[in-house]
């Protein structure tokens, strides 16, 4: 059993030779936690966009931005949550990683007035059937996560006012979005397959 929900040994030898291995214990002491707290739930839900990071079955890493309206990404536990795969350019680069690496993190970014960011780390699901899918508006899957660890970051470095307008592309009711121009390049026209239009929600 590890001694910390945070770090392993790599944090730790560095952290000693910096000499912060007592505000990094102090920080997971006070901040880290494994079931969202009520203000967890209010930022997540409320968020336009989140990074995900996944790897491979060898580790190699990959991150990816995820971006729909905002209520995309819902608390559906204590500490677990979910969101929807929208069409995309076919790669299933992050998806694809979940089906051999379960392993994975999302870092959530407010850029407004006040900035804050929340890291949530855990073991993903892919699904294509789960009932919860029904509830969102041009998804074909579903990832669901269980959190392993939940914590804020310091926001000093986060640029401010970006993301006020959600993107033209993000699915919502009642609303047919614009393919993207890069589906009619001469290059890639022949070799797309065409948004799956399946009503939800």
């Amino acid at each position: 059993m590890p001694d910390s929900l945070l770090y392993h040994d790599g944090n730790r030898r560095l952290q000693d030779a910096f000499d912060s291995r007592r505000i990094a214990d102090r920080l997971e002491s006070v901040l880290a936690r494994t079931a969202f707290s009520d203000g967890d739930r209010a930022f997540i839900e409320n968020a336009p966009f989140f990074f995900f990071a996944t790897a491979d079955a060898e580790g190699r890493p990959d991150c990816s931005f995820k971006g729909g309206m905002r209520g995309f990404v819902r608390v559906v536990g204590p500490s677990e949550l979910a969101f929807p795969d929208y069409d995309g350019n076919g790669m299933f680069k992050s998806l694809g990683n979940i089906l051999v690496n379960p392993a994975v993190g999302m870092l959530f970014i407010d850029m407004g007035e006040k900035p804050r960011r929340l890291r949530v780390n855990g073991r993903a699901s892919v699904s294509r059937d789960d009932p919860l899918l029904e509830t969102f508006v041009g998804a074909q899957m579903l990832v669901r996560v269980a959190a392993r660890a939940i914590f804020p970051n310091c926001p000093r470095y986060i640029p401010q006012g970006a993301g006020a307008e959600p993107s033209v592309y993000a699915p919502r009711p009642g609303y047919d979005p614009p393919e993207p121009g890069w589906k009619s390049f001469p290059e890639f026209k022949d070799h797309v397959h065409p948004r799956q239009k399946t009503p939800r929600g």
